[in-house]
C-alpha cells in the first residue's frame, strides 16, 4: 500500500526517498495526490463479462527490423490540454490496429487526461491486440479495476512508488494474469527496479517490460537521449535480457530508428498520432517513413 498521502521524491546516493509534503510541488505530485483521494472515495469494482487476457510482451516481439508500436488513446494532457475535441476511443483504437499497432494503450485517468476505465473496456472489446491500462497506479484496487475492465497489461511508474509498493503491485498484477510495463526515467530508477529480485526475474522471463519515459513527469520536458542513456546504464548482457520500450516524444520514423539503435524493441506513441485527422495514415507514415 502507498505509504503517504502526498509524496516528494529527491535523489539520494542509494536511490530515492519519500518525504512528506503538505501540498503538491509539481504536476506529478498533484496527480498522485488526487489518486489517493480517488481510491479512498471509490473502491467498488465493476463486474464485466469475462474478457480474455492477451500476451502483451509477446505481441510486441513482431520484427527485428523496426520497433513494435504501442499506440495510445488519450483525450488530453496537463501540458497540452485537449488533443482531440471529437474523441471516439473505439474509432481511434481500431484505426491504430488496422494500421499495424501491436498493442493499444488507454489512458484511464479522468481528472488530468480526460480518460476513463470504460474507454479501456470499449477498446478491449473492439480490437484483437493487447490493451495496456495507462494509469497512475498506487494501490491494488486500481489493478482490480484494470483487470475488471479488460486490461492485459498495466503501467507501474517507479517514480511514484517505493520499492516495497513496486514489488507488491508487480506481484498482485501478475497474480491477476496481467503483465507489467515498469516505467523509469533515469538510470537511478532503473537500478532501483532491477534491485528488486522478483521484478527483475519476471522482466527477464518476459512477463513484463521496461518503459523509458523520455518525458520528465515533473516538468514535462522531453529528450530522446533519455532512452539512450538509461539503456546504456546497464551491461550488454543486461540490455539483451530485457525488453525495452521507449515512451514519449516520438514523432517520426527517424525518432524510432534512433531509439531502436539504442536497444528499444517497442515504442509508445500517443500525442503525435491522436491529433491527426487521418490516424490510420499517420500510423503508416510513422512506421514506414
Amino acid at each position: 500500500m502507498v505509504e503517504l498521502l502526498v509524496r516528494r521524491f529527491h535523489q539520494e546516493r542509494e536511490g530515492y526517498t519519500i518525504a512528506t509534503s503538505a501540498i503538491p510541488f509539481n504536476v506529478l505530485e498533484k496527480i498522485v495526490w488526487h489518486k489517493e483521494l480517488e481510491i479512498q472515495t471509490d473502491r467498488d469494482i465493476a463486474h464485466l463479462e469475462s474478457l480474455p487476457i492477451r500476451d502483451f510482451v509477446d505481441s510486441l516481439r513482431c520484427s527485428p527490423y523496426q520497433p513494435a508500436l504501442i499506440a495510445e488513446v488519450k483525450r488530453g494532457s496537463p501540458s497540452k490540454g485537449v488533443l482531440r475535441a471529437e474523441f471516439d476511443p473505439v474509432a481511434i483504437a481500431t484505426a491504430y490496429a488496422r494500421a499495424g499497432a501491436r498493442a493499444i494503450s488507454v489512458l484511464t485517468d479522468a481528472e488530468f487526461f480526460g480518460g476513463s476505465f470504460e474507454y479501456l473496456a470499449q477498446v478491449k472489446r473492439a480490437v484483437a491486440v493487447p490493451v495496456l491500462c495507462k494509469e497512475f497506479i498506487i494501490d491494488r484496487v486500481q489493478l482490480d479495476w484494470a483487470r475488471a475492465f479488460g486490461a492485459d497489461a498495466v503501467l507501474l511508474i517507479a517514480a511514484i512508488l517505493s520499492n516495497q509498493d513496486l514489488q507488491d503491485l508487480w506481484d498482485y498484477a501478475q497474480g491477476l494474469g496481467m503483465q507489467v510495463l515498469v516505467e523509469v526515467h533515469t538510470s537511478g530508477e532503473l537500478q532501483r527496479v532491477l534491485a528488486l529480485e522478483g521484478v527483475r526475474a519476471g522482466l527477464q522471463q518476459g512477463r513484463g517490460a521496461i518503459g523509458i519515459n523520455n518525458r520528465d513527469l515533473r516538468d514535462f520536458t522531453v529528450n530522446l537521449q533519455t532512452t539512450i542513456d538509461v539503456i546504456n546504464a546497464v551491461s550488454a548482457a543486461e540490455r539483451e535480457s530485457l525488453f525495452w520500450v521507449s515512451e514519449s516524444g516520438l514523432f517520426t520514423r527517424a525518432d524510432l530508428d534512433l531509439v531502436q539503435r539504442a536497444g528499444a524493441r517497442a515504442v509508445l506513441v500517443g500525442e503525435s498520432l491522436v491529433k491527426q485527422t487521418d490516424i490510420e495514415a499517420a500510423v503508416k507514415r510513422l512506421l514506414e517513413g
